[in-house]
């Protein structure tokens, strides 16, 4: 087996694709790795322009947009690599990360899911790199202003990020755009769970790992740029906030029951109503286009989120399920 299996899921993305593969090949020095590259259905082009720059790197090409968790199970399948490294198309590898992590996971025989240091582009700290598994309360209070307030409190679960310390240190969950696990622990907790279509699936599979008696990691010596939304850029913002909802409420369904999944519905409508009431208000006190232009796009945010929490948000259910032949998900494999 090779040491190391690194798995991209492409959708519309092939320029960062490019770019992140550059990277990786630049910064990773001492580790024995292959690339494998899932196209989920966008037929971007980013077979032909691999092919010519990179051939090297197992190309498979979905016919459907299999989502996060499918794509990269799919990629999975294919990984001859005792650890895998699952990584976002829009992010680039710097001061040898991958080598860093891939010796750090050696290192660690209870290892569940380990994830490094995410940046922004402009070089700030991206604190989702590391979260806490979603309760009602943390959902709640999940706003810029409490963070800024209080950006070390437990209820973030990401004072890793700002802890100056040399080694591992243990959290509760990896972000899913940087997350290496050993390939036989994969197996173990059955992959990437396909209850989402997208969101969560992080989450799941870093309580999975808990689950089996194992933890995860955060490495802070491992950095990684991770631009953010390269890959759904384009869609607009109701999407990506409704999606984040409905699959946050699987997840606590699945985990931790109907009547809590329920309550946190509720708790959301609350939130909501709250929320707009007050952008309304603030909104007309605003006179600078681009001061609106910000609560404009917030007020449509909170309004997706009201109707989802009510149930009126209905086409959250078109992603339910992807239930075909393997035969007819795989188009092709290079």
């Amino acid at each position: 087996m090779l040491e190391l299996s690194i798995i991209i899921v492409n959708w519309n993305s092939a320029d960062y694709v490019l770019k992140c593969i550059q990277t990786i090949k630049e910064q990773t020095l001492d580790t024995d790795y292959e690339i494998i590259v899932v196209d989920n259905a966008s037929f971007d082009g980013c077979r032909d322009r691999l092919s010519d720059l990179h051939p090297d790197v197992i190309f498979i090409q979905s016919q459907y947009n299999l989502g996060f968790a499918r794509g990269n199970n799919l990629g999975a399948k294919y990984a001859s690599g005792s650890v895998l490294l699952f990584l976002n198309p829009d992010t680039e590898v710097r001061n040898n990360a991958i080598d860093r992590l891939f010796r750090c996971i050696q290192s660690l025989p209870d290892s569940g899911a380990l994830g490094g240091k995410l940046l922004n582009s402009d070089g700030s700290i991206q604190t989702s790199c590391v979260q806490p598994f979603p309760t009602i309360l943390n959902q709640l209070l999940d706003a810029e202003i409490f963070r800024h307030w209080f950006p070390h409190s437990k209820l973030w679960g990401n004072r890793a990020i700002f802890e100056n310390v040399n080694g591992p240190v243990e959290v509760e969950v990896i972000s899913g755009a940087c997350l290496m696990i050993k390939h036989e622990v994969f197996d173990i907790i059955n992959a990437f769970s396909t209850d989402y279509f997208m969101y969560s699936e992080d989450l799941d599979l870093c309580f999975k790992t808990q689950k089996v008696g194992l933890r995860n990691y955060y490495c802070g010596e491992a950095v990684i740029i991770h631009h953010g939304g390269g890959s759904s850029r384009r869609s607009i913002n109701k999407f990506s906030a409704v999606m984040m909802c409905e699959s946050v409420s699987r997840f606590l369904r699945k985990w931790r029951g109907s009547s809590y999944a329920n309550s946190y519905r509720c708790a959301m409508t609350m939130s909501a109503t709250l929320r707009l009431t007050f952008l309304l208000l603030m909104s007309a006190r605003y006179l600078d286009r681009r001061k609106r232009e910000t609560f404009r796009n917030a007020i449509t945010k909170w309004f997706a989120i009201l109707r989802w929490s009510i149930g009126l948000e209905k086409w959250v259910k078109e992603y339910d399920r992807l239930d075909m032949p393997t035969s007819d998900i795989i188009g092709s494999a290079d």
